[in-house]
């Protein structure tokens, strides 16, 4: 019995991370697509191969699993466990191929979330569901967006002050974008070190890496001010063409850093079943597995929530992109480091309704927003619903 637990968990799991990549490549490539930075067809080759070498070069480790973060699972019959985590991943699934159908970011951290949620209240009740975490998601669904809106709104008005306002805004850019490399830079470099495992296996502390991401984002800094001299064009076409280079950086780092942060979504509930059955996980296996599956998801249904987040809520160019880009990143950064609770899909959701209120109200889709906020809402409750009438029949039928 548990060997075919094991065998539907593994196709679940792929399941699950092929939803990841489908739903949540809107996160690193919309703004890039949206603003003609890069192609449709680039944006998803490039953030398949991103997002598989994240997730297998510096994934989290699958052992420290959702397990125990969740739901209490000390009481349970191992078995129900597996069945539980199954349900958990299938419920997690439907939700977001659902969303995906629609056109809508989600989650894909709070489907998972509800789906354990889902299991622990139909097997332990009120008291194994750790209410804690669950309020920490909520809060999510607020902070994440705001964060994310008011800093792109912030980091635009800047560029704006600073190179569109001015008489001459070409020679203003020039001065202005070894400032900006340097920024992009700098962000970049301490997400890699301080949202992936690569600061765990370098083994440095947060102020080793801020100046060690300091001395780069220098140097960069340094080799923006020849780049400057030699920018051609007409124009703003100069200025575009500046912020085009710095998006396709952001939107490539977040890409990465989305395989290496979210696989775990998918393979963590695998690595639950397998150790119960086994009791011996082979991390690099399933992260791999993972990243397959993920990069699989953005090549086939990956331009779904693209084409929403990039062009339906706003219109956006390479400076409104690359504000985004670089709002969301440095959101999800600073808060992770505060331990407060964030979704990059809000995030970048957020940080594009940022820009479009730049420049008004009527700038932005509303009508776009509220499905969208709809959809965050009804993750939750949604997967947990899902997940229990799952597990129900997975009870029976086992």
């Amino acid at each position: 019995m548990l060997l075919a637990i094991v065998i539907i968990a593994v196709f679940s799991g792929l399941y699950m991370a092929w939803n990841i990549g489908a739903n949540d490549v809107a996160n690193s490539m919309s703004t890039a697509v949206g603003a003609k930075a890069i192609t449709m067809k680039q944006a998803l080759i490039i953030a398949a191969v991103l997002d598989f070498l994240g997730a297998v070069l510096v994934g989290k480790h699958v052992t420290d699993t959702v397990k125990g973060k969740i739901i209490d699972t000390a009481s349970i019959e191992p078995t129900l466990v597996a069945l539980g985590f199954l349900a958990s991943l299938l419920s997690a699934s439907i939700f977001v191929t659902l969303a995906t159908w629609k056109e809508l970011p989600v989650s894909t951290t709070h489907a998972i979330i509800g789906g354990i949620t889902g299991f622990g209240l139909i097997q332990g009740g009120l008291e194994a569901v750790r209410w804690k975490t669950l309020g920490q998601v909520a809060a999510s669904w607020v902070i994440s967006p705001i964060a994310g809106a008011a800093l792109a709104f912030l980091m635009f008005g800047i560029i704006r002050l600073f190179i569109f306002a001015r008489k001459d805004p070409v020679k203003w850019a020039r001065y202005v974008s070894p400032f900006f490399v340097a920024l992009t830079i700098f962000i970049i470099l301490l997400s890699i070190f301080m949202k992936t495992r690569v600061g765990v296996i370098l083994g440095y502390e947060t102020k080793e890496y801020i100046i060690i991401s300091l001395f780069f984002a220098f140097i960069a800094g340094l080799i923006g001010i020849f780049f400057a001299k030699r920018f051609i064009g007409k124009g703003y076409e100069i200025v575009e063409n500046l912020f085009r280079r710095l998006q396709i950086m952001t939107s490539c780092y977040v890409a990465f850093s989305h395989g290496a942060n979210d696989v775990a979504n998918a393979v963590a509930p695998v690595a639950v079943v397998i150790s119960i059955a086994w009791k011996e996980v082979d991390a690099i296996y399933l992260l791999a597995f993972g990243g397959i599956g993920i990069a699989l998801g953005i090549l086939t249904w990956g331009y779904k929530v693209i084409k929403t987040v990039g062009g339906r809520i706003t219109a956006l160019t390479n400076t409104r992109g690359f504000s985004v880009d670089f709002a969301a990143a440095t959101v999800v950064l600073v808060a992770s480091k505060l331990g407060l609770p964030i979704s990059t899909s809000h995030a970048v959701v957020g940080a594009v309704i940022g820009v479009g209120l730049a420049r008004g109200l009527e700038a932005i889709d509303l009508s776009i927003i509220k499905k969208i906020i709809y959809s965050w809402l009804l993750t939750l409750p949604s997967t947990a619903i899902l997940s229990i009438l799952i597990y129900s029949g997975l009870t029976i039928l086992f």
